[in-house]
């Protein structure tokens, strides 16, 4: 499957954005997706992970209750809605796929597809 992620962006602290990763193929739906993050001179970190369906999500700490992972197998993308966003949450985003089983997975190791990445920019 090949990633493409867009909607990275400058925004304020305490504003919003919402990134796309549209996938090719069509088996879409038996992928499941993650989001990481890696700010400069720092290690790439995850973010968020959705099942198959998009039933059931799973959030680090430091986005839980402001960032949404959600996913639309018809249009064969995901999305992450970004709320109240901080300075520290500028980084480099990048969606990422995995049919290895289980869908909650936080270790970049265990994603095999990876986007290009989208810059998101947080100023304060």
């Amino acid at each position: 499957v090949q990633l493409q992620a867009s909607g990275g962006g400058l925004v304020q602290a305490g504003g919003s954005l919402r990134l796309s990763c549209a996938a090719s193929g069509r088996t879409f739906s038996g992928y499941a997706m993650g989001w990481f993050r890696q700010a400069p001179g720092k290690e790439r970190e995850f973010v968020a992970a959705i099942s198959w369906s998009g039933g059931s999500t799973y959030y680090a700490d430091s986005v839980k209750g402001r960032f949404t992972f959600s996913r639309d197998n018809a249009k064969n993308t995901v999305y992450l809605q970004m709320n109240s966003l901080k300075p520290e949450d500028t980084a480099l985003y990048y969606c990422a796929a995995t049919n290895r089983g289980s869908w909650r997975r936080r270790s970049d190791n265990d994603y095999d597809y990876w986007g290009q990445g989208t810059q998101v920019t947080v100023s304060s």
